[in-house]
């Protein structure tokens, strides 16, 4: 069986968000984000596949298709295939998500 500990997974750079990859395959990956205050992932698109943020740590401004939200620990959200979509830490604290996609692109 493969697993892992999401707290052991977690890890922060002082100059930008830190991915941590967690599971992947030819179909799909389970990251996990790791945002320190101000840090951001830039509004970016997949023409093909869906993205979930899950916000496992913190307080999220998650922007998906023009809308923007603030989200917190526990709440989850998707991106469509063609949606604009990105996350900026504007918290005090630091930010984690726990981000699924599929299919890869």
């Amino acid at each position: 069986m493969d697993s892992r500990k999401l707290a052991d997974a977690v890890a922060f750079s002082e100059e930008k968000m830190r991915k941590v990859s967690l599971f992947a395959s030819r179909h799909y990956f389970c990251d996990l984000y790791c945002l320190k205050p101000g840090q951001e992932q830039r509004v970016h698109r997949h023409q093909e596949s869906d993205k979930i943020y899950f916000v496992v740590e913190g307080t999220g401004l998650v922007h998906i298709a023009g809308e923007e939200r603030s989200l917190g620990a526990g709440e989850i959200v998707v991106a469509r295939p063609g949606d604009d979509h990105g996350v900026r830490n504007e918290g005090e604290s630091n930010l984690v998500l726990l981000v699924f996609m599929s299919p890869l692109p």
